[in-house]
């Protein structure tokens, strides 16, 4: 046994977390919660997700999925077997020995971060939580948070941190609709308060997952997360400004890139589009800008990157307007068709989509709008609720047609033949010729 696991309560939850015996909690049952708590669920541990969404704990105790990446065929037999269940009764709690926190972290209208749901999930597993439970925070956040928060409120009810319960914070990496990297083999990186804790958590990981990276601390594996997600979201505002750029210039960006990603060192190809989407990349540098401004130091690359990606909306909503004058019409009661909502290709995640920024922006100028996507069936353009239309459909009786999300279903043959203009944000029509496109 290890040396720094020899306390009684380590020592106990070691041997039942090496034996499948621990019962454990995922507390957010969303992109991140529900693989995490299937991977555990299918090596053998007794799962509980905990959720204050009834539709979710209804689809999953009956054995159906409502993530695209986690099929219906995955969750029924773990279901059916006993391993997985989910309840909104936190007081369930009080039966796990780990827990695993994994619920959204929102930027509030200000870029200031929300800890209202981590907050929240921390009041229940205090009110619950017994001795010996190893407790893992997996929301994305600013460094320090896992112990200024998360330590500080389960300590409040008299339990310490390496003694009587165990403290980690782990970075979850997912990438939705990415058919080679999931939750399994992407590796984990772990970070404890104290090194009994950092053990524990990579003891629980390693059962189920093919990789796990120990790192020295909480504030490390934070860190972690926010400068991989800040290293794309500054690289993607450098090309972005490099695509306004060559716009101006008349020069093909997409050429560019290609082309320079023939050096096989010291490049990484990024691709310009309409806007960062998603919950990660437009959302968790803020933390780290946020925070840096606490101990005086000014995020220069974030602010500036986020104001560049921020801008590319406005871009793509100049760029249809000038594309439509070119051919004699104005923007305003011309009829502009959206060819895909979702922030990425091939899923169904509508989060910070940069389709809704393009979308408001031309209904603001006058566009009659419409949209299709094959994974998304409304969008909300306030104070309307938009219906998806076929595809083709939409495609033939618009003056415009915006690629915002380049979809591998969209019939873009067709799509070109039947459209009278397209603005493609996205290269979508690489290697086709045709005056009817405006590329980024």
């Amino acid at each position: 046994m290890s040396s720094v696991l020899k306390t009684t309560n380590a020592a106990t939850l070691a041997e039942r977390i090496r034996t499948k015996q621990a019962r454990c909690g995922v507390v957010g049952l969303g992109y991140v919660g529900l693989p995490l708590a299937v991977e555990l669920a299918e090596v053998g541990f007794s799962v509980t997700g905990f959720d204050v969404q009834n539709s979710k704990i209804e689809h999953i105790n009956a054995g159906s999925s409502y993530i695209q990446d986690v099929p219906s065929s995955v969750i029924e037999p773990i279901v059916q077997n006993g391993r997985l269940r989910a309840t909104v009764d936190f007081s369930e709690i009080a039966g796990m020995d780990t827990i695993n926190i994994c619920v959204p972290t929102p930027l509030g209208k200000t870029k200031d971060p929300d800890m209202r749901f981590i907050e929240s999930a921390c009041d229940q597993i205090v009110r619950y939580i017994k001795p010996g439970t190893l407790v893992i925070l997996e929301s994305t956040t600013y460094p320090g948070t896992t112990d200024e928060l998360v330590r500080s409120k389960i300590e409040q009810g008299g339990l310490t941190v390496g003694e009587d319960f165990f403290l980690c914070f782990s970075p979850e990496r997912v990438d939705p609709g990415n058919p080679q990297f999931k939750t399994k083999n992407i590796p984990k990186v772990v970070g404890g308060t104290t090194p009994a804790c950092t053990e524990l958590g990579v003891l629980l990981y390693a059962q189920a997952l093919d990789r796990v990276v120990a790192v020295s601390s909480t504030q490390v594996a934070e860190m972690v997360k926010l400068l991989e997600n800040t290293f794309r979201m500054i690289n993607i505002g450098l090309v972005n400004e490099m695509a306004v750029m060559c716009g101006r210039m008349g020069i093909d960006i997409w050429e560019v890139i290609d082309a320079a990603a023939t050096k096989p060192f010291g490049f990484m190809p990024f691709y310009p589009g309409p806007g960062l989407g998603g919950h990660c990349i437009p959302i968790d540098p803020f933390y780290l800008s946020w925070k840096s401004k606490q101990f005086g130091v000014e995020a220069r690359f974030i602010e500036l990157a986020g104001y560049v990606n921020s801008h590319m909306p406005h871009h793509v909503a100049d760029k249809v307007m000038l594309a439509l004058n070119d051919r004699g019409k104005a923007l305003k009661g011309s009829r502009v068709h959206l060819l895909g909502v979702a922030y990425k290709k091939d899923i169904d995640d509508v989060r910070e989509s940069p389709a809704l920024d393009v979308a408001h922006l031309l209904r603001e100028r006058g566009a009659l709008l419409t949209f299709s996507d094959p994974f998304v069936s409304t969008m909300r353009i306030d104070p309307d609720e938009l219906q998806a239309v076929d595809t083709l459909t939409g495609v033939a009786q618009s003056d415009c047609v915006v690629v915002i999300t380049n979809h591998s279903q969209f019939p873009y043959p067709s799509i070109l033949e039947k459209a009278k203009l397209v603005v493609d944000t996205r290269n979508a029509f690489k290697g086709y010729k045709s005056d009817k496109l405006v590329r980024l």
